[in-house]
């Protein structure tokens, strides 16, 4: 029975995240692009200004600084994906995978932007100044009573992803690196991980973000090192490298070593998928975060164009250098996932290769976890308001330990599915609202190049 169920759940999640999903994630960041004028070019460098705390306004409502709402974004998507995931991208649909990757990173941009816009725009504050946002809070707040609904199932889904996606799945791959690599049980793990994340969530999104903002840098410096090393040791290769990526994301790739060949079709699904699964554009989950933010809609917007941008075009990069730098995708014999990643960091860095690639899935994974309890939190005070919160911090807890020890095929095949899921009523609502995206950006433009627009620092 529980076999059926297993095959059941696995083929409703690979309906959920096939083609129609990718074209509809590809397609809505394509119109945000066109429509809005390329934001990802035109305010990036603002973007870096605002993250820096030069256009800070010391006066507004929030919780936390752009930089803390960045990182706790970041800390959620960037995860198992950027190092399991980019591999078995590539290890399924060749080097080309990654052209396409980055092509999906770049429009995933102006849907990030178009999203966090939107959920500044429309969150809840309440008399003590704790912030509540989200596409569900977009949907009820600027949207007709008749889609309440919508936004109810919304706050359900990510509740319901918070507890499998992002908790269960990291604590398991988690337990299952650190025993691998050290010996150290799955149950010993777990009570760490649980005893960690205790003492970050109870101090809420304040916590949460002066957490990531020393972690994400740490995690994503570490493995940048790594990648260096690579760069340096196999410096002859890039030439070839790159003639690989561009060669195959147009014209598919042929049988190499342990790798099979993939047609056109597959390498473009499948760097488009990693990327729009890892970067969690036109989810609206990262929006969740950037709400708590002390700053205008429009600017948070514009700081979240970054996200995107580092979690695919740098951190999902490094994953992929390695793997083809040092011939790992092709190696007969080698796993695809994490395993894979690690053998190619080893191959040139001996233990300690491995060893990196050991401590960032563990941060990284880590990091995705205490980031999804806010958003489940969320979803949480949405349905059944904020008095529930603690109650939902006990069982989040209590589901990592679960995690880390259990067998959670039939539990993540249904998570991944209502996570894909979350993309429906977020875009929705942001095809709807898009003229009034677009009027707050022209105003915020004209205001920035006449002046009027000024940096407090």
């Amino acid at each position: 029975m529980l076999q059926i169920i297993e095959q059941f759940t696995g083929k409703f999640v690979d309906h959920v995240w096939g083609i129609p999903l990718v074209l509809l994630l590809v397609g809505s960041g394509v119109l945000f692009t066109l429509y809005f004028g390329f934001p990802q070019l035109r305010f990036f460098k603002h973007a870096i200004e605002i993250v820096s705390g030069k256009y800070e306004d010391p006066t507004s409502k929030g919780e936390i600084s752009s930089f803390q709402a960045l990182c706790a974004a970041l800390s959620a998507t960037v995860g198992l994906g950027n190092i399991a995931g980019v591999a078995v991208a590539i290890s399924l649909g060749g080097p080309g995978a990654v052209f396409w990757l980055w092509v999906a990173g770049f429009i995933g941009m102006c849907t990030k932007f178009t999203e966090v816009t939107l959920a500044l725009s429309y969150r809840d504050v309440t008399e003590k100044g704790t912030v509540h946002g989200g596409p569900m809070f977009v949907i009820k707040n600027a949207l007709s009573k008749n889609f309440y609904p919508v936004a109810w199932i919304y706050a359900l889904f990510v509740v319901l992803s918070s507890f499998g996606a992002g908790n269960m799945f990291q604590s398991n791959q988690m337990a299952a690196v650190i025993k691998t690599s050290a010996g150290i049980p799955e149950w010993a793990s777990g009570l760490i991980f649980c005893a960690g994340a205790f003492l970050i969530l109870i101090g809420g999104i304040k916590r949460i973000g002066q957490v990531t903002e020393k972690m994400v840098p740490a995690m994503v410096g570490i493995y940048l090192f790594g990648a260096i090393w690579i760069i340096i040791a196999r410096f002859g290769n890039i030439p070839d490298m790159f003639i690989q990526i561009f060669s195959g994301a147009f014209a598919g790739t042929a049988a190499v070593g342990g790798f099979a060949g993939a047609a056109f079709k597959d390498v473009i699904i499948m760097g488009i998928r990693r990327a729009t699964f890892s970067n969690e554009a036109g989810m609206g989950s990262a929006a969740m975060a950037h709400s708590a933010a002390k700053t205008t809609p429009i600017q948070e917007g514009i700081v979240a164009l970054l996200e995107p941008f580092i979690d695919t075009i740098v951190v999902c990069t490094i994953t992929a250098i390695a793997l083809l730098l040092t011939g790992a995708w092709s190696t007969p014999g080698v796993a695809p996932g994490s395993e894979m990643t690690a053998y190619a960091f080893e191959s040139v860095m001996g233990p300690a290769g491995r060893w990196i690639v050991t401590l960032t899935v563990t941060l990284f994974a880590f990091s995705t976890l205490i980031s999804w309890s806010y958003y489940g939190e969320q979803g949480v005070t949405f349905i059944f308001g904020e008095k529930y919160i603690p109650a939902y911090r006990y069982v989040f807890i209590v589901f990592i330990f679960i995690g880390a020890i259990a067998k959670l095929s039939i539990v993540l095949n249904v998570s991944d599915a209502v996570y894909g899921l979350l993309a429906l009523p977020n875009l929705f609502a942001c095809y709807l609202l898009l003229p009034k995206v677009k009027t707050a950006l022209n105003e915020y433009s004209k205001k920035l190049k006449s002046g009027e627009i000024k940096a407090f620092k």
